[in-house]
């Protein structure tokens, strides 16, 4: 199978005043395309400083990442956002909408930053929302909408740019547990049609959805289970 993801030796310290706080300690790491992943660890455990290198927010202190065949662990701030753009999709746990704007403008605001024209842009939008089960709140403003459908929107937006891997950092962390079923049976339909899907969750059913559970204990993986879908 193709890797999207291989990391190696992957270290990350934190200088806090006069002390250097090793986060991750040298982790070994690969995921293959169309896999579905869930990270999980106790607060600390270091799987949040893991999404952010998975998703080029943050670079490793040492050791390499290689996304897609691409080395991102050198890269410059400029190169890192066009990945960011290109082949990541993020969800988080907070939405992060655009208070203003309305689902469809949300959803194709990074295919804005890929330089896509406008009527390409709504077009995209619109069928990713269709998707997604908003047909009809195309134009509601996320105040408009009930927290799993600003979730839906963000799933949507994460989706628009045809993305290599999809990283959820606690995607249900704000939802009722009804609402957050129905987030999950969402992310298992993106899986299904052939995305990589990798969440962050501290909730074991949630992470009970993914077919690959990554347990992280103290900056290292403690367990990497794959489970058996029939």
């Amino acid at each position: 199978m193709e890797k999207v993801i291989k990391i190696k030796d992957i270290r990350r310290d934190f200088q806090l005043g006069q002390e250097v706080v090793k986060v991750l300690k040298g982790i070994d790491l690969e995921i293959e395309k169309g896999e579905y992943v869930a990270f999980m660890g106790p607060s600390g455990s270091g799987k949040s400083t893991l999404m952010n290198l998975l998703g080029c927010l943050d670079t490793p202190t040492s050791g390499s990442y290689i996304l897609n065949g691409k080395d991102v662990s050198q890269m410059s701030d400029d190169e890192l956002a066009e990945i960011r753009n290109k082949e990541i999709g993020f969800v988080f746990q907070t939405f992060n909408l655009l208070p203003r704007t309305t689902a469809l403008d949300n959803v194709a605001l990074p295919m804005i930053y890929a330089g896509k024209s406008k009527e390409d842009r709504n077009k995209r939008a619109a069928e990713v929302l269709k998707n997604v089960g908003l047909a009809d709140r195309m134009d509601h403003k996320p105040n408009q909408l009930s927290g799993g459908q600003r979730q839906r929107v963000a799933v949507g937006r994460a989706l628009v740019n045809h993305p290599s891997i999809i990283l959820a950092d606690e995607p249900t962390g704000n939802l009722d547990s009804k609402t957050s079923v129905e987030i999950m049976n969402l992310f298992d339909e993106i899986h299904a049609a052939g995305n990589t899907v990798i969440l962050v969750t501290h909730e074991e059913d949630i992470a009970e959805h993914a077919h690959r559970i990554i347990r992280l204990r103290d900056g290292m993986v403690e367990k990497d289970e794959r489970k058996n879908k029939g």
